[in-house]
């Protein structure tokens, strides 16, 4: 029996998600919230962890809720490349696009419980681009911040730079994403999936 931890904020999609697991024989599935998902990890101790990594719990991918004997398998949307960097440096091993065939997540999971690695073809691009996104993990801290309403001395305290340095930084984040200013960086940041 394949043991599935299922994380997702919304509790409509972590009923339908279950209940799509649910029919296969050969797959277990306990579905949490991410705030309850470690503590349900410990003791379940799952083969595959499946997270929506567009959900807005996520943002806490990094300190992934499972173990190292886990697999993690993401959902994911195309066009997002940074929210695929995010699960990628995570150490997911599985992408499934979330518009895929529902018969294509339980697929998925058996091969991640053998130790093998899943990415959905329509994903691949974005994985690639994905890989060369053009900000710093410094660069988008600061637009992170500036994307939350921040002003440049608001992120200079926060991050202990100088009110020059970030202005040099969202100068940088502006060139480097093709944006014509700091708006257009965080709308453009926001559609591909960095912050």
């Amino acid at each position: 029996m394949i043991r599935v931890l299922l994380v997702h904020d919304t509790e409509l999609m972590r009923s339908a998600l279950t209940a799509l697991l649910d029919r296969e024989e050969d797959i277990e599935v306990v579905a949490e919230s991410w705030e309850s998902a470690p503590d349900r990890a410990r003791a379940q101790r799952p083969h595959v962890c499946v997270v929506d990594v567009d959900c807005p719990g996520a943002s806490r991918l990094p300190s992934r809720p499972v173990d190292r004997d886990c697999a993690l398998l993401v959902l994911a949307t195309t066009a997002r490349p940074g929210s695929l960097r995010r699960a990628a440096e995570a150490k997911a091993l599985g992408f499934v696009d979330k518009d895929a065939q529902p018969l294509q997540l339980p697929r998925a999971i058996r091969l991640m419980a053998t130790g093998r690695r899943y990415v959905d073809g329509t994903l691949a691009l974005d994985l690639l681009r994905a890989a060369t996104a053009p900000l710093t993990p410094r660069e988008l801290g600061v637009l992170s911040l500036a994307a939350k309403g921040a002003s440049a001395p608001e992120i200079a305290r926060s991050l202990r730079l100088s009110i020059g340095t970030v202005r040099n930084y969202m100068c940088a984040i502006t060139r480097k994403t093709g944006a014509r200013n700091r708006i257009d960086a965080i709308r453009i940041s926001r559609d591909a999936g960095w912050v």
